[in-house]
């Protein structure tokens, strides 16, 4: 299944239908009284929050959404059906929002949620409502109200535990690959990952959800390159897992590099807890490394690992300190009233 974070749609909720103007005419009562009866109510458009859905593709060709009118109202009080109502099923992380993007209308976070983005018109009254000790016979009815129509975007924040970040072929999605039973794109090339992955990994029986995010380069924020585009899906992560390469050219600036990129961003990511983990370490001097965590020290980082997906050193280790974060971040957004939850204790 291919993967979309973002989609233009179009929805319109129906018409009420019309209401009717009759009068009750049966053999014994040549003068019955009005019983035209009321339309029916528009039907509305609903987004739903639903398990199992990872992507928006579902909305690349089926883009315009119209509810059903309201039937019009009949004789003898009869009235209208209501219009069925389309329900958008949509992953959880998805942001509805207003056609010129400022405006955010729903944040799909839980399974079930639902919001009416477009209610359904009412339907017009029948004569029979218009019925008064004045006026025993009136001759008018109600058009239905108008539905709404508008277009919105969707947009889709994965949400997962953990965020792998780091210049491009830093050893992301080799290290995914390794940790969880995802199967990302993997290539000795820059951006060979050009849409991100998510991953179930399994640590001492326990289990959390890590989302690799392709590679951001310098001015990635004002849209250079192609991660400019996904850095909203750390934007939820409880912590970010930062992999740079230990073979780099100058490993210290690329972790500036990304750095500067989070907080340009968004300043909420660069508060989100770090780990910091070498890459590659199999390929570089042992002394190096060490000197290389040093410098890094230095320049600000804190939690710092290394590793080799090829030859599995580390990598425990760094498992289980991200879920040791994720349990200590869960634990704390939840008071805040604000976790998202895929963790699993």
């Amino acid at each position: 299944m291919k993967f979309l974070d973002q989609a233009k749609i179009f929805i319109r909720s129906g018409n009420g239908g019309p209401g009717s103007v009759s009068f009750r005419r049966e053999a014994n009562v040549p003068y019955g009284g009005p019983d035209g009866g009321d339309g029916g109510r528009g039907g509305d458009i609903i987004a739903r929050c639903v398990d199992g859905l990872n992507t928006l593709i579902d909305f690349r060709y089926h883009q315009h959404f119209k509810a059903e009118s309201g039937r019009p109202g009949a004789g003898r009080d009869k009235s209208g059906l209501s219009g069925k109502s389309i329900i958008l099923k949509l992953p959880v992380g998805t942001q509805i929002l207003s056609d010129d993007q400022s405006m955010i209308l729903a944040d799909l976070t839980t399974v079930g949620q639902e919001i009416i983005l477009a209610k359904g018109g009412e339907g017009g009254h029948g004569n029979a409502f218009f019925k008064s000790s004045t006026n025993q016979a009136p001759k008018k009815s109600q058009p239905g109200i108008m539905g709404i129509e508008m277009w919105i975007w969707l947009r889709l924040k994965l949400i997962a535990d953990a965020g792998l970040v780091g210049l491009p072929n830093a050893g992301k999605s080799t290290f995914l690959s390794v940790v969880s039973a995802a199967k990302p794109k993997i290539a000795d090339y820059p951006f060979t990952t050009l849409h991100p992955n998510l991953g179930v990994v399994a640590i001492d029986e326990k289990e959390f959800v890590m989302a690799d995010i392709p590679g951001l380069i310098e001015g990635a924020h004002d849209g250079a390159g192609i991660g400019h585009r996904f850095l909203g899906h750390v934007e939820r992560c409880l912590v970010l897992l930062h992999l740079i390469d230990a073979t780099h050219a100058d490993p210290v600036e690329s972790w500036r590099t990304i750095r500067s990129e989070l907080s340009a961003y968004n300043d909420d990511l660069s508060k989100k807890p770090e780990i910091i983990a070498l890459s590659k370490c199999d390929a570089a001097p042992k002394d190096y490394v060490t000197d290389l965590i040093s410098e890094l020290r230095k320049a600000g980082g804190t939690e710092i690992y290394r590793l080799s997906s090829v030859t599995g050193s580390g990598l425990n280790k760094i498992l289980r300190a991200i879920y040791d974060v994720i349990k200590r971040e869960s634990v704390k957004q939840k008071n805040e009233g604000k976790v998202y939850k895929t963790w699993h204790p």
